[in-house]
């Protein structure tokens, strides 16, 4: 695959908008020769004989078509291409996800940039080996002793707009045992390739915009939570920072239909629904209030009162939504069940984002943990995508690599 054959200008004009089969709003994408790759039939290929399988092979040689919600892409392609670069959208796009997303999180001069965290500079770019901007550093780089690992701690509000797009993103990794700052660059797991992780394109939010716009798909921005002191030098508000974000796509004269903007903060959806109900409306409740007991059962108990206030989706990990029965059968949890009854869609996160299946079984993987029980290896993987899918009925599923998903859309309709 060519990442320069997607090379478009930006003045091109996104098509009209059309209907899919849910009846949701969508844009014909300018990006029309989806290519999936090998790994779908790799993960079809594994799996045991039966009609899923019998179906999914069924379409090996069908024509892959563009999946204008349910195909994420969750930070590009980050299971091989540096995440939230320019490169990682693009193939992104060539893969046929309907959605792109970009995090966004605020520099020192306040403006938007696409990064996963606020303070991932260290790890998810070339910072450290740029000594006048790794100076700036909240916690410069420290070298790992006989008894301490190394750390830094590089955030996008200690520098400027124009110093984050000097900056080259990589690969997400890190290495502990680092004695200097190039040592550090690298030590990610590895089932990620390094491959294409040659000084990769950072993106400024209104950027994202602008490329997004020319392949005329859609926008998933997702409203990061600071990680430094709001408000930020004093009086940058919470608020003006989540008005900045759509802001910048009334600017660009976006339609809010094709913009999916997303939070972890219930504050953030509540203000888009009062101050801004077009984005609001469709406004995505992150949700990670599960990781404990506890916290599932509180989750699961105020999905009613969230749709009464006007949430309209949620959208909790993988593992929120499916349990294993004894029989080794992938299920919809409690909550899927009860989000569903109250009349709530549902995306979830994030498909591949997880090591091979076998490996994140055993490990009990924060993505896999529900149904870790009855999942043998990565001929599972169109098995948690299709309880997702005809199961618990998600509307979209964010994956490390839209391939995936796109190839699962196409094959059963849901384009």
């Amino acid at each position: 695959m060519h990442l320069t054959s997607l090379i478009v200008t930006a003045g091109v004009v996104a098509a009209a908008p059309s209907f899919n089969r849910r009846g949701a709003p969508s844009h014909k994408p300018n990006v029309t020769n989806i290519q999936v790759g090998p790994r779908p039939y790799f993960l079809v290929d594994a799996m045991e004989d039966g009609p899923l399988k019998s179906k999914l092979e069924s379409c090996a040689e069908k024509p892959i078509r563009h999946a204008p919600q349910f195909s994420i892409s969750h930070r590009g392609g980050p299971l091989q291409i540096p995440e939230h670069s320019r490169q990682g959208m693009m193939a992104a796009a060539r893969m046929g996800a309907g959605i792109v997303e970009c995090d966004v999180a605020f520099t020192s001069d306040r403006q938007l940039v696409c990064r996963h965290s606020q303070c991932d500079l260290h790890t998810t770019t070339n910072i450290l080996t740029i000594p006048e901007l790794a100076a700036k550093c909240t916690v410069p780089f420290q070298p790992a002793t006989d008894t301490t690992p190394a750390k830094a701690k590089c955030c996008t509000a200690d520098i400027t707009l124009a110093d984050f797009k000097s900056l080259c993103a990589k690969m997400d990794s890190s290495n502990s045992s680092a004695t200097t700052p190039e040592e550090y660059q690298y030590g990610g797991p590895a089932w990620r390739t390094e491959l294409y992780d040659t000084c990769a394109t950072p993106m400024a939010h209104h950027e994202y915009i602008d490329l997004i716009e020319s392949l005329g798909l859609q926008f998933s921005p997702e409203l990061k939570t600071p990680e430094v002191p709001m408000p930020f030098q004093g009086n940058y508000t919470q608020e003006m920072y989540a008005q900045q974000l759509i802001d910048d796509y009334k600017r660009a004269h976006i339609n809010p239909s094709r913009v999916w903007p997303q939070s972890f903060l219930d504050k953030d959806i509540f203000y888009w629904l009062q101050h801004e109900p077009a984005f609001g409306k469709q406004a995505i409740y992150l949700d990670e209030r599960m990781d404990t007991d506890v916290g599932y059962e509180a989750a699961v108990a105020s999905l009613p009162e969230l749709a009464k206030k006007g949430v309209k989706i949620m959208a909790p990990p993988i593992s929120a939504l499916l349990n294993a029965t004894e029989g080794g059968e992938i299920v919809p949890s409690e909550y899927a069940v009860t989000a569903k009854k109250v009349g709530l869609d549902i995306i979830t996160w994030s498909l591949e984002r997880f090591p091979p299946l076998a490996q994140a079984a055993a490990e009990d993987n924060y993505f896999v943990k529900s149904f870790a029980s009855t999942v043998k290896g990565d001929g599972d993987m169109y098995r948690i995508v299709d309880a997702l899918a005809q199961k618990v009925g998600v509307r979209g599923i964010f994956s490390d690599w839209p391939a995936t998903v796109t190839y699962y859309a196409s094959c059963m309709g849901l384009n």
